[in-house]
């Protein structure tokens, strides 16, 4: 095929590829997908000295930029969807949290009509089936057992647009809405539960595929009673949701999680809340006040950790300079990984040809220079 006279090449970088690490490597732009060649006078960016890695893929988001999914406007979720990209995030699911159930099933039509029109890859509800044991920043008086035909509810009001239902699977009906979600294609995630080790075999025999932050809202790995840590980590169909922003996890818990289950079956994610890429200041979660300062959101009553104020190219910084996780694993991680759970690895999550041009540019050290989504610049390359 003829290689389009609207082509870009950016070249001179290291690439990130599926198959390793290209030095002095090229990508090549054709509207909105990137191509295997290039015409002969397509203009070229040079990009030495940077990285050029996927855009990456949050599967677990409550909001940003002061805009939260759950209750925001239109208007108000596409601000916190923008504000995303600019960190790097150019595919993303919108997270809800605990409600009654009704006001959840407006919400799923709301967000549908953004994930049909290409803003979202899809919508995650977090909550109302989780244990009042392990609630975190759920509000307790809405919370209710995972009943299939409520789980079903919500999926009919999301117009085939749900992509994951945390549950907690010990509770009734949690096997049972494992086994709808799974026939469904929709991923079951285990997590907010008070499972014990047995009791989160059986959910994942049941078809539960993911941990939802991972070592959050569960019972912690002990001796003689390993809870659902224990089998999520060992099992090779399990992919483990990791909030990498120094607060939610000790750097020894992340080494644990990668070391254990590795880099193909690690999802990194935001958990984020309004303030992500807003800044200190009170906020709501749902029904619940929240008090950020310093970047750390808990509840007014409580103090319990409610959400994050992560963003993803802060997520993968510290991966690769704390963390010390090689930068294709963190690709993997952040890209890669939760593209495939969402099933759209064929259009993103890689920089390969006739993928959408979706990538971040990097600096040597590894902070954010530039994003491009879908062949657009939605932050200008700064190289000086």
């Amino acid at each position: 095929m003829a290689a389009r006279a609207d082509s870009t090449v950016l070249a001179g970088a290291r690439v990130v590829l599926p198959t390793g690490t290209v030095e002095d490597g090229r990508v090549i732009v054709e509207g909105t997908r990137i191509a295997g060649s290039a015409a002969p006078d397509a203009p070229t960016l040079d990009l030495s000295g940077h990285w050029v890695v996927p855009g990456f893929v949050d599967m677990h988001n409550h909001g940003g930029g002061g805009a939260s999914f759950t209750s925001g406007t239109v208007d108000e979720v596409l601000t916190g969807i923008r504000t995303h990209r600019e960190h790097g995030t150019t595919t993303l699911v919108a997270s809800t949290v605990t409600g009654e159930m009704d006001f959840l099933a407006h919400r799923a039509g709301v967000l549908s009509e953004l994930v049909e029109q290409g803003d979202l890859a899809g919508i995650h509800f977090e909550g109302p089936f989780i244990s009042p044991c392990r609630k975190g920043a759920h509000s307790e008086d809405l919370l209710r057992h995972p009943d299939p035909a409520e789980v079903r509810k919500l999926m009919d009001a999301a117009r085939g647009t749900a992509k994951m239902f945390t549950l907690a699977t010990e509770l009734p009906g949690g096997i049972d809405s494992v086994r709808l979600l799974a026939e469904h294609g929709v991923i079951a995630a285990i997590g907010h539960t008070d499972a014990t080790y047995e009791q989160t075999v059986e959910a994942i025999d049941a078809g539960a595929t993911v941990a939802t932050h991972l070592f959050n809202a569960m019972p912690p790995l002990a001796h003689r009673d390993p809870g659902p840590i224990a089998a999520l980590l060992e099992d090779e169909r399990v992919t483990v949701e990791l909030i990498n922003d120094g607060t939610h996890l000790h750097p020894a818990a992340l080494e644990l999680a990668y070391h254990h289950a590795g880099a193909h079956r690690v999802a990194l994610i935001t958990d984020a809340m309004d303030a992500a890429g807003f800044g200190d200041g009170r906020y709501q979660l749902g029904p619940l006040a929240v008090e950020v300062k310093d970047g750390v959101a808990r509840l007014v009553e409580g103090n319990s950790i409610a959400g994050s104020t992560l963003t993803l190219d802060t997520a993968f910084h510290r991966a690769v300079t704390i963390d010390r996780i090689p930068v294709g694993d963190v690709v993997e991680s952040i890209s890669a990984n939760p593209a495939r759970l969402l099933g759209v690895y064929d259009r993103v999550g890689s920089l390969e040809p006739g993928k959408d041009a979706d990538l971040v540019v990097l600096d040597a050290d590894f902070a954010l220079r530039g994003v491009m989504r879908k062949g657009e610049w939605i932050v200008e390359p700064r190289l000086g």
